[in-house]
């Protein structure tokens, strides 16, 4: 049971930088 909530918190925190990340590409080509 702990190794699926680490495995769920580990696939939240990688979501959330996959979303930062993929929302400064979007951003940066907007501006250029």
């Amino acid at each position: 049971m702990g190794n699926y909530g680490g495995n769920y918190g580990g696939s939240s925190f990688v979501l959330i930088v996959v979303l930062f990340i993929l929302l400064i590409i979007v951003g940066a080509a907007f501006l250029f």
